[in-house]
């Protein structure tokens, strides 16, 4: 047994702190805080200048046969993207990867909802897909009835007619 007192409410549990945090010390705190965040965030910008001027000491020279090099190759101007084209063999890298998907998206809307030809002679054709639900939704799907399934050959199910 401890002869030690300890101080206890009555229902056997501790007790709590009598006294509140002061609110100067969590100012302080605070504005130290913000005082090194600020000195930080100027040594990391200056570290990264000092850093990239080292980079572009050490870059190679741009060859003397081209005229018109950009400084900063990550955002390509008309003119490089024209010189990529004609002067590089295939595959070449995506100049424009948004503009890409722009045009991949027009054309597969124009093919989702034009009418256009699959094959002329076959008399197979292209319709929206909102026609193709309209007409669906008109005609039905088609299904097989029992009789007729019964009177095709083994393995080739035929289907007649469509439910009205």
């Amino acid at each position: 047994m401890t002869n030690g007192s300890h101080q206890a409410n009555d229902t056997g549990h501790g007790d709590f702190e009598r006294r509140d945090i002061g609110i100067s010390p969590v100012l302080y705190f605070l504005v130290a805080l913000a005082f090194f965040g600020v000195i930080i965030h100027f040594l990391v910008a200056g570290l990264y200048r000092v850093l990239e001027k080292q980079s572009d000491a050490q870059q190679a020279p741009v060859s003397p046969l081209i005229t018109n090099a950009p400084k900063d190759t990550r955002h390509l101007n008309a003119d490089y993207r024209d010189y990529l084209k004609q002067n590089f063999p295939s595959p070449q890298l995506e100049v424009d990867e948004r503009g890409q998907l722009d045009s991949i998206r027009l054309n597969e809307e124009q093919t989702l909802s034009t009418y256009d030809w699959i094959d002329q002679k076959a008399g197979t054709v292209r319709i929206p897909i909102d026609r193709a639900m309209d007409l669906i939704a008109q005609r039905g799907f088609p299904v097989r009835t029992q009789g007729v399934a019964e009177t095709q050959p083994a393995g080739k199910p035929g289907i007649k007619g469509t439910k009205k």
